[in-house]
């Protein structure tokens, strides 16, 4: 396999395509909220929170016990993930209990995990 096997070497500008496209590029704002998205998603820790909350709703205790950490640690990536809006919260008397924030969170991540699974 030559090393440049996958340069383009053609002259053309398919212009339907790139008029298509760029007629449907979605403004800055949603690109860096999108890298935003994806770069909250890109520590283990928050991605075995986010495990943990597709199987159950869960308090901060419960996490800490599942994952073995300190519930300060806990609290901490729970908020940056509430303040991105990737989970929620809803409070019980004294306990807080927390959530993915809506299906659409619970398909990015199970559709990641089934890629990643499918892959291996």
């Amino acid at each position: 396999m030559s090393k440049n096997e996958f340069i383009c070497d053609c002259n053309v500008i398919h212009q339907d395509v790139v008029n298509n496209t760029t007629k449907n590029m979605p403004e800055e704002d949603i690109f860096n909220k999108l890298a935003e998205f994806f770069k909250i998603l890109g520590d283990t820790t928050r991605v075995k929170i986010l495990f943990a909350l597709d199987q159950n709703e869960m308090c901060v205790c419960d996490i800490a016990n599942v994952l073995g950490m300190s519930k300060s640690s806990i609290s901490h990536q729970l908020g940056t993930l509430r303040r991105s809006g990737i989970v929620k919260c809803r409070k019980s008397g004294k306990e807080v209990f927390y959530m993915l924030d809506d299906e659409h969170v619970k398909e990015v991540f199970e559709i990641g995990s089934e890629h990643i699974e499918h892959k291996r």
